[in-house]
């Protein structure tokens, strides 16, 4: 056995797990990630922890949320960017606006509410889901083009 296929079968350690013979089509087959669906929720905000997990899951979204200030102005957008630092006052997201397409900043600190108010774009966008309906459309007898889909 090669070094590099030695590798491609360590048992995560670094060390060849001797037990494990994968051929390289099993081995390009990865799990897929469990999708959680955040559009609609609004996150409790109430210490800092929830604030930052909120946060960071609102940064991995792919659709529009609304950030509430403390004034009650309502920012609406897309995260497209965050900095965390050791503290609220610190640590800030990069928010697209959807009305405008400014670029704007905002504190951690100075969000009182956040929600999952766009329609999230990566839903339903799955590999598994595209090989599913793949394979049905082609068990059907119909036509399968391997072009993507119009995210409209």
């Amino acid at each position: 056995m090669s070094s590099s296929e030695e590798f491609a079968h360590s048992s995560g350690t670094g060390l060849p797990d001797p037990g494990v013979h994968k051929s390289a089509d099993e081995l390009e087959v990865a799990p897929g990630q469990q999708h959680e669906n955040l559009e609609g929720w609004i996150p409790e905000m109430a210490r800092e922890e929830d604030i930052r997990a909120a946060l960071e899951k609102a940064f991995d979204y792919r659709g529009d949320v609304t950030i509430t200030l403390p004034d009650g102005h309502k920012i609406a957008g897309y995260i497209f960017d965050r900095r965390s630092g050791e503290t609220l006052g610190t640590s800030f997201v990069r928010v697209m606006a959807s009305n405008s397409g400014e670029k704007v900043v905002v504190c951690y600190a100075d969000i009182a509410a956040l929600a999952f108010t766009g329609r999230d774009t990566a839903a339903g966008r799955s590999w598994e889901a595209w090989l599913r309906k793949y394979w049905v459309k082609r068990e059907a007898g119909e036509k399968v083009s391997l072009s993507p889909e119009s995210l409209e």
